[in-house]
């Protein structure tokens, strides 16, 4: 029998659920890595629109990999298990494993005016006297689509909502569920959105002191069927069919209108991994894969459709931004020979040490995604479609007696 829950994380909703053996940072969210910033915004239509539903639904992730990203690169690296999506730079995130720009997460239809956004904050705060940028800029913009519950011809999502969330990105837990670029977005059926976790995994400093690293991940999640979810290894899609097949097959029926599809039963989901454990492109390229671990355990197959995309980065090194502008040169920055070898000093794990760092990214997608359904409000948007909520009840029950 379901009951009415108020919306919690997973965490709160089954206490003796197993998530791993790492435990989560003090927020349990990316933001409790170290310089960590971020900032959501949900973008609705307006109150007394004339529309008679709410078409716009939809909204801008940004995440700051450190606080001063327009002085230093951080190491990064990705993995694409399914590439039906967008994710802007990977070229360079591939050529170099430097990521050299907030990343935003947000609708299809927006990432244009998301790059626009990074742009126009950098040159607002960051060019010289002349309005001459002299980073080299290369805007990380990730996305999923949120059409069937946003109307993507509004093109709601503006330059200046990215300009608003790196000027007001901060270190406090990220809001998840009907949130930031995940205002909009379905999982497994269900309402779906923006989830978080973290984990702390202890280790060792290069001097031998005892040191602890954190790997924080945030999902955008908006893929999968309703069958093939599962919690806790519960296969709880399946178990809910079983039990009111019936029942479900009529309440779908009522919900669609003649001649409208349902939503798609595989869509996408960007995987966000942070750590401040010092590890080098390559490195982060394999920790992006494990976010695939943690896919799988909730039910994601990455199907042809689906626009699995992982970035993973450490804000560990510091790693100088390169000048590009002959004005900054001739004015005596950083001198540039491209000709001439230089060496710059970073630091990174052993190889043969980094399976915590692993299973962490593994676990905390996992949790993240969970949190993005546990958060996520059910929510009628455009021409009235209505997605629901996973009923937590449900959950507690189904799930709970099998722990």
């Amino acid at each position: 029998m379901s009951s009415s829950r108020p919306r919690q994380r997973i965490r709160n909703l089954l206490p003796h659920l197993r998530l791993g053996k790492w435990p989560p940072g003090a927020l349990n969210s990316i933001t409790d890595i170290p310089n960590v910033l971020v900032h959501t915004q949900s973008i609705h239509s307006p109150p007394g629109s004339a529309t008679p539903t709410p078409d716009i639904n939809t909204g801008v992730t940004v995440i700051l990999p450190r606080a001063d990203w327009y002085k230093y690169s951080s190491f990064a690296g990705i993995f694409s298990f399914n590439g039906a999506g967008e994710l802007t730079s990977s070229h360079w995130l591939n050529e170099t494993g430097l990521l050299a720009s907030p990343i935003v997460l947000t609708t299809t239809s927006a990432v244009g005016d998301a790059y626009r956004g990074i742009w126009e904050y950098t040159i607002q705060h960051h060019s010289n006297e002349d309005k001459e940028l002299d980073l080299f800029l290369f805007p990380t913009v990730g996305e999923t689509y949120d059409g069937f519950l946003n109307d993507q011809s509004r093109f709601a999502v503006t330059p200046q909502h990215i300009i608003d969330g790196i000027r007001n990105a901060t270190a406090d837990a990220v809001p998840e569920g009907n949130t930031g670029g995940g205002t909009g977005m379905i999982c497994h059926r269900f309402k779906g959105g923006t989830g978080s976790s973290s984990r702390i995994v202890k280790g060792f400093d290069i001097s031998g002191n005892e040191k602890s690293y954190t790997v924080g991940v945030l999902v955008q999640a908006n893929y999968g069927s309703k069958d093939n979810l599962c919690i806790g290894g519960v296969p709880i899609g399946q178990i809910l069919k079983e039990q009111s097949q019936q029942e479900e097959e009529e309440e779908s029926a009522d919900k669609l209108k003649p001649g409208e599809k349902e939503p798609r039963k595989d869509g996408s989901i960007i995987v966000v991994v942070g750590t401040d454990a010092p590890l080098l492109p390559i490195q982060l390229q394999r920790l992006a894969k494990r976010a695939t671990v943690g896919l799988a355990k909730v039910g994601g197959y990455g199907s042809n459709t689906s626009g699995d995309i992982f970035l993973a980065f450490s804000n560990a090194n510091e790693i100088p931004f390169q000048e590009v502008s002959m004005a900054a040169a001739a004015a005596g920055a950083r001198p540039r020979q491209p000709l001439v070898p230089q060496v710059m000093g970073v630091q990174m794990a052993d190889n043969d040490t980094v399976d915590g760092l692993f299973e962490a990214a593994a676990d905390a997608t996992e949790e993240a995604i969970y949190n993005a359904l546990c958060m996520a409000e059910t929510m009628v948007g455009f021409k009235g479609r209505r997605v629901e909520a996973l009923d937590l009840g449900l959950v507690k029950d189904v799930v709970g007696r099998r722990l």
